[in-house]
């Protein structure tokens, strides 16, 4: 029996939900909700008494699974480790596919997000990108080629 129906969405915490709602609305998704939750509900589902969070939901354009950035006003949130590379045990990026690879590296690189390596091509067929964008988090951009 399968218990999954569809994908629904990747949670992300982080400290200054503005700035990193910012840069993934630059890359192109849109803010579908923002809000807060507290209480009972909270807490029992992430097991922390007292937790409060403000929460922003983008999804990308034209439909998909979404993206929720999530930052702790009580309790303080807990430090990750920012500079994490791709074989750190954990969440390891958040991929996204791109019409034109080096405009969006160039429009992260503007806002001060660089490349953790460089711009591989694989086959002919896909180039793809690791940019670290705000509060170290990894971000996969890649174009279809062909």
């Amino acid at each position: 029996m399968a218990h999954v129906q569809r994908f629904d969405h990747v949670g992300i915490t982080v400290a200054d939900l503005d700035s990193v709602t910012a840069f993934f609305v630059g890359l192109g998704l849109e803010v579908e909700g923002t809000g807060s939750v507290e209480g009972e509900f909270v807490e029992t589902v992430c097991g922390i008494p007292g937790a409060r969070c403000e929460i922003a939901m983008l999804r990308p354009p034209g439909d998909g699974s979404r993206l929720e950035l999530a930052t702790f006003v009580t309790p303080d949130h807990v430090p990750g480790s920012p500079k994490a590379m791709a074989n750190e045990l954990g969440l390891r990026n958040v991929s996204f596919e791109v019409g034109d690879l080096q405009a969006a590296v160039d429009a992260v690189a503007a806002d001060g997000y660089g490349l953790i390596g460089g711009i591989g091509e694989y086959e002919n067929s896909v180039r793809m990108a690791y940019v670290r964008g705000p509060e170290g988090i990894i971000v996969s951009l890649f174009e279809q080629l062909g």
